[in-house]
């Protein structure tokens, strides 16, 4: 995903150029650009050039972000969790945050993953999708209760360890988790979405 650095770009923090990074950014950025991330035709670690999205912010701390960034690999490359039911929790946590860039950066992975496009139009609209499996029920149900009462039930605790484990549940907290501290970095920073790309997400009603 390329990112613009144009006049009518208002992220507060700036794309840097390779050529100034100091040997701290540098050494996170040679690492993000040469993970899995770099093999996704989607990813800005794939791109030539400066890195954006969340890892534009992470430079300015190089020691947490190559923390983060290895923590998100692990999430994302090696989760318990299938990628559709990864990119389903990812994408309820990006309409929970209205995280524009996010939806953008990860409804594409969803929709490859097997994602019916029904299910992301309703959560985009902040609406529960209709004719979801018993898996991305699950998921959802999980992935929206923890966001919105920053608590689990019993009842859906059960269901989940029943279903994916302890393994699957801690991987489906850490998803939600990892995802709103993305979602915190690329809000705070007001990241862009690519040139010509509407904003996919109304505003949420109270």
């Amino acid at each position: 995903m390329s990112e613009s650095n144009s006049s009518t770009d208002n992220r507060r923090f700036r794309l840097i150029p390779l050529e100034q990074l100091t040997p701290e950014q540098k050494a996170l950025s040679d690492a993000i650009k040469s993970g899995p991330r770099a093999r996704l035709a989607s990813s800005g670690a794939s791109k030539p050039g400066p890195l954006g999205g969340p890892f534009n912010v992470w430079l300015r701390s190089p020691g947490i972000g190559g923390l983060i960034q290895q923590l998100g690999e692990e999430i994302r490359f090696r989760s318990s969790l299938s990628g559709k039911l990864n990119e389903l929790a990812i994408l309820v946590t990006a309409r929970n945050w209205t995280s524009q860039y996010e939806w953008v950066a990860h409804h594409k992975l969803a929709l490859e993953g097997g994602l019916d496009p029904k299910i992301a139009d309703a959560i985009a609209a902040g609406r529960r999708p209709e004719g979801m499996d018993p898996d991305e029920t699950l998921v959802y149900e999980f992935s929206q209760e923890l966001q919105d009462t920053k608590e689990i039930s019993d009842d859906t605790y059960a269901r989940a360890v029943a279903r994916f484990g302890e393994r699957g549940v801690v991987d489906l907290i850490s998803v939600n988790g990892f995802y709103v501290l993305v979602s915190m970095c690329l809000n705070v920073d007001r990241t862009p979405v690519p040139p010509g790309t509407p904003l996919p997400l109304p505003p949420l009603e109270n």
